[in-house]
């Protein structure tokens, strides 16, 4: 194809994706302008109604807007506010037949495109015509990429371009098939659980049962009733006989989140698993034969666990004889826009609703973000903006109220100062608690600690006196 036949086939598919939306109170210059911009090539629409066209932008049937800025009722800043809350990414070019390079200037500061004086020269229109609907053809196509970008690369359920991701998924490809126990080890909310997942899935045995335990919800008493069962009169409550998730899982998978939590007692029994493959109910002498392949997941060193003598050494040498480490989601920034795209579409879908993207300041600061929370904070994030949206895009004010002020963060560096480690965890554990109201569960799972461990700090740091009968702590 010749470069002037491309230029035109390019062109013919652009104007198809503009709309131009014409605003003004005069009726004749309704006509004139119409009559002009359909022999440019674009299918025009024609209102005298400022809130006809609000709705045009809202429905997403026009993204381009030529409007007066004399009208009654609503001028053209005004309406140029309004286009601009609805869809940050509208084009609005303002007409005057008072033009002043004063009036241009603060126009195109609140956000116009352009600012033309009457009469309009039409080959300037043309001109910006054209270009906007290039653009907006480009958008158009760099999303239907990005679609087709999102499905290359989910790994099962997983979204991730970055070499640190590509190579959890590469382990994850080649170990599947062959292994008996797995270490996932990372921070909280990398997504452990669904590498797990995607392991069994990939694994030989798919088709059986996954069991998946959350090691730091429950005390010992009720985590190995969980996991290896009961008879009837165990225990207090326990009213008839039920088996666990090792049996429950037998011939499958069995996932142990944030195994570290455990107990010494409660390791030793997890070893007897690996080691014989047998288990025993709670309040039973029988001993049963299990097969199952074993995932545990960390977000604690287990190797300074073992020094420090709160984790058994042979466990740890039997679990993590497979390692895989998913980082964390500022050490791969660049699968941030994909995430984006992943979880906008999830919840789209959840909510039903159609939000077209971000725009692109929201989109910096959510890249500016440090996510602590890593990708379990940006998925809560997109969730909830999609619920607050009511536009075509998510913008700044849709996002969670720490993210909006940015500056905080500055006064917080200007206000620092030097502090002990024991002070830094203090004031870091009384934040977290306070922003929970006092839920220690929750305020443990921020934190990436057993809840045990929550108290042992709790203690040390004499908080009880101040959190520990508040509503939902004691409990927790």
């Amino acid at each position: 194809m010749t470069t002037t036949a491309h230029k035109v086939a390019t062109s013919a598919a652009a104007t198809q994706t503009l709309s131009p939306c014409i605003l003004d109170d005069d009726p004749t210059q309704l006509d004139v302008l119409s009559a002009q911009i359909s022999r440019m090539g674009y299918e025009a629409i024609a209102t005298a109604d400022p809130q006809e066209a609000l709705e045009l932008i809202h429905h997403g049937r026009s993204r381009f807007i030529l409007a007066d800025i004399h009208m009654p009722g609503m001028d053209g800043l005004a309406f140029l506010d309004q286009a601009l809350r609805i869809d940050p990414g509208v084009h609005v070019i303002l007409t005057t037949g008072d033009y002043s390079l004063e009036s241009a200037v603060e126009a195109i500061r609140r956000g116009a495109y352009d600012f033309l004086p009457k009469p309009i020269d039409y080959a300037r229109l043309k001109k910006t015509l054209d270009e906007a609907a290039v653009l907006f053809d480009q958008r158009k196509r760099v999303r239907e990429l990005e679609e087709q970008l999102l499905k290359d690369h989910e790994f099962h359920g997983i979204v991730g371009k970055s070499p640190a991701m590509l190579e959890v998924f590469d382990l994850a490809r080649k170990v599947a098939k062959h292994y008996n126990n797995v270490l996932l080890v990372g921070a909280t909310g990398t997504g452990k659980e669904l590498v797990a997942h995607a392991l069994h899935q990939l694994s030989p045995v798919s088709q059986q049962r996954m069991a998946v335990c959350n090691c730091s919800a429950m005390v010992d008493t009720l985590l190995e009733s969980q996991l290896f069962g009961h008879v009837r009169g165990a225990f207090t409550g326990a009213t008839d006989t039920r088996p666990g998730l090792f049996e429950y899982a037998n011939g499958g998978t069995v996932f142990l989140d944030e195994v570290g939590e455990t107990s010494l007692a409660m390791q030793a029994k997890l070893l007897r698993v690996i080691q014989n493959r047998e288990i025993q109910r709670v309040g039973s002498p029988e001993v049963r034969q299990v097969t199952v392949r074993m995932i545990a997941a960390t977000n604690r060193d287990l190797r300074a666990e073992v020094l420090a003598g709160r984790f058994r050494e042979d466990l740890f040498y039997r679990l993590s004889s497979i390692q895989i480490r998913i980082p964390s989601l500022s050490a791969r920034l660049e699968d941030i826009p994909l995430l984006m795209q992943f979880f906008l579409k999830k919840y789209n879908e959840a909510y039903g609703k159609q939000i077209a993207g971000l725009t692109r300041r929201a989109q910096t600061i959510l890249l500016q973000h440090s996510w602590p929370g890593n990708v379990r904070e940006l998925e809560n994030v997109i969730s909830s903006a999609c619920i607050t949206a009511t536009g075509e895009f998510i913008d700044i004010a849709d996002l969670p109220e720490q993210l909006q002020k940015p500056e905080a963060k500055q006064a917080d560096r200007e206000n620092w100062r030097p502090l002990s480690l024991d002070e830094v965890r203090r004031v870091h554990i009384q934040r977290v608690l306070d922003m929970c109201q006092g839920n220690r569960l929750r305020a443990a799972q921020i934190l990436g600690i057993g809840r045990t461990s929550l108290y042992r700090y709790l203690k040390r740091d004499t908080f009880l006196g101040h959190h520990g009968l508040r509503a939902g702590g004691a409990i927790s």
